[in-house]
């Protein structure tokens, strides 16, 4: 039996819902493909389609091996677009939506990618609202915390920690706090999230605890809570990632150091379809360079499905 004789006819019929639409889409007669699709179904020894003079309609049998087929024809286009894609350099407008958060962290990636792929545009879409992918035409979603399952594939990149920082010229004259509780006595910079206060989470034991903290100053961008902090405005809890340049250059120093617990993880939602085309790929590819880095999470994690807002 040839394991590919008359699945696309098939196909073709059972989505076009008759064997003249099937026959104009793939360029035959439709006696051929009414052959096709009867000789498929006596070497499988099941009838998949119910013929009438007016309907073509799909048997249970009929329904179950469209849906394997379906999948083995999607494996097979996302195989063939690997291969090519391989051979082709990324080009056309890479659309990727994120957290206004992760805006800074981005940018070295759109950076090395702009500068080795002339080709290739990238539009960053940053916003808190989990936009749906297919609606809005978007290529890449990076989302933090939990996924929803979902047919859209995501990579891993890390789990952050959440850190308490500060300017050294504000600990010099307010103190360095030695615990979670001292927090109460110094001047708390805090972020909203969607019109929430977010609460600052300390570790404690072996999980971890809210700690309430007075909320002096509240903030709804990041970048602006990361110029507070270097202004010696007050002390902020932030992920590791929004702290990382500024805590190399000695501008903010991390406190509490032993209480920094994980933050949400983070990762990068694609269409199933998308995954391979160069563009992606390549994105993909840098942000766990750049992203991957310093996280608690496998680098280079094995592609799995996963959610958020298909």
């Amino acid at each position: 039996m040839d394991l590919f004789s008359g699945v696309l006819p098939f196909v073709c019929v059972a989505e076009a819902g008759g064997f003249r639409a099937a026959a104009a889409r793939l360029g035959v007669t439709a006696a051929a493909v009414s052959k096709s699709v009867a000789r498929l179904e006596a070497e499988l020894g099941v009838v998949l389609l119910e013929r009438t003079s007016r309907h073509v309609a799909l048997t249970p049998e009929g329904a179950a091996f469209l849906e394997r087929c379906r999948a083995a024809i999607a494996q097979l286009q996302a195989g063939r677009e690997q291969v090519a894609g391989a051979q082709r350099e990324p080009h056309g407008t890479l659309r990727v939506t994120l957290p206004p958060v992760l805006g800074r962290s981005v940018l070295p990636v759109v950076a090395r990618l702009s500068a080795r792929y002339p080709r290739l545009s990238i539009r960053l879409i940053a916003t808190n609202r989990l936009l749906p992918l297919a609606q809005e035409d978007i290529d890449v979603a990076l989302r933090m915390g939990p996924l929803e399952s979902s047919s859209l594939v995501a990579r891993a990149l890390r789990t952050p920690r959440w850190i308490t920082v500060a300017a050294p010229a504000y600990l010099a004259s307010r103190g360095v706090p030695t615990s979670p509780a001292d927090l109460a006595r110094h001047e708390c910079i805090k972020f909203v999230l969607r019109g929430k206060v977010v609460d600052w989470r300390f570790r404690a034991g072996n999980g971890g605890v809210d700690v309430a903290t007075p909320a002096r100053i509240v903030l709804d961008r990041g970048d602006l809570l990361m110029d507070a902090v270097v202004h010696a405005i007050g002390v902020a809890q932030v992920l590791d990632f929004m702290a990382a340049p500024l805590l190399e250059a000695g501008l903010i120093v991390e406190v509490l150091a032993p209480f920094a617990i994980e933050g949400p993880p983070l990762h990068a939602l694609t269409p199933a379809r998308r995954a391979s085309v160069p563009r992606v790929r390549v994105f993909l590819d840098a942000l766990g360079d750049v992203l991957g880095r310093g996280g608690h999470g496998p680098r280079g994690s094995p592609k799995i499905r996963a959610s958020g807002g298909a």
